[in-house]
């Protein structure tokens, strides 16, 4: 966006600061115009012959384009996906702990992908492993779905939950 002096077209069409059309004017006279008002000369159609130019308030201009950024980025939600691991042998209150910090995760917004680890001779007792996975769904199942149930993957059998 061209500014005051940056402005290259020898005449353009110049829009008044309460937004009535002033007619094809030369540069220089657009430019006066602008700096009598104490304002600047904003080019806000390049693309159009000649190019459309308004007189405001630069600074003012810039301010509120920056706070419609923001507000646009502040609504734009980005889903997290968050990883809680369990082992296949946890104990039942290290299991209710965990299962409070997924439900946690899931009422942020956030997604989460529970993981069961296999070590060493774990991987003999696969069962363990899915009788675990199926008691955290079953606990979770007031405030997540499962999105997406994984296999075995090398050691690990994944799930991933968002929220109903």
């Amino acid at each position: 966006m061209r500014v005051n002096g940056r402005i290259r077209a020898p005449k353009v069409r110049l829009i008044g600061e309460s937004g009535e059309q002033m007619g094809i004017v030369a540069i220089q006279e657009a430019m006066e115009s602008a700096s009598s008002a104490g304002l600047d000369l904003v080019e806000v159609a390049s693309s159009s012959d000649p190019p459309v130019c308004k007189i405001m308030d630069y600074g003012k201009l810039k301010y509120d384009q920056k706070k419609k950024d923001q507000e646009s980025k502040k609504k734009q939600h980005v889903i997290r996906l968050k990883e809680v691991r369990f082992r296949p042998r946890i104990s039942n209150h290290d299991l209710e702990i965990k299962v409070k910090r997924v439900k946690k995760f899931i009422a942020d917004g956030s997604k989460v992908k529970i993981t069961i680890m296999y070590r060493g001779r774990e991987m003999a007792r696969q069962d363990l492993g899915e009788d675990l996975i199926d008691r955290i769904v079953e606990a979770l199942k007031d405030v997540a779905r499962v999105e997406k149930r994984g296999d075995l993957e090398g050691r690990r059998i994944s799930v991933v939950m968002c929220s109903i």
